[in-house]
């Protein structure tokens, strides 16, 4: 467990190289609404993006989530645990205002980073008039 990455993972770093490269701007690490223990991977302040970048075991992708035969009850009962989080977060989120983007790690980084650049750029353009 102590060598899972909690930041910093390869697809975030080629995401977050990528959307620099379109000169946007962004936080890294950092919670979106301070009193909820929520962290999303790359966060837009001004426009309310975040942008969380999802591990494909630890967030039960449809497509290549391959389920444990060791201990299978506790890691099928962890993941669900993690989609109810993330459903969680992205309603409180979207109450609050804010716009989630959610990427899965086996995504082409440049397909997302097109797609994060479009959601940045319109909500800041949305929130400008």
């Amino acid at each position: 467990m102590r060598g899972n990455r909690n930041k910093d993972t390869r697809p975030e770093l080629r995401l977050r190289s990528l959307l620099h490269k379109q000169g946007l701007r962004y936080r890294v690490a950092a919670r979106p609404l301070p009193e909820l223990r929520r962290t999303a991977d790359v966060l837009f302040s001004k426009p309310k993006v975040a942008v969380f970048v999802d591990g494909c075991y630890w967030h039960g992708c449809p497509e290549h989530l391959r389920e444990s035969h060791k201990n299978a009850e506790f890691w099928r009962t962890k993941i669900e645990g993690n989609r109810a989080r993330d459903a969680e977060t992205d309603r409180l989120l979207g109450e609050a205002g804010w716009t989630v983007v959610r990427v899965w790690e086996h995504e082409d980084p440049v397909d997302a980073c097109a797609r994060i650049e479009g959601i940045v750029r319109q909500t800041s353009k949305d929130a400008t008039g």
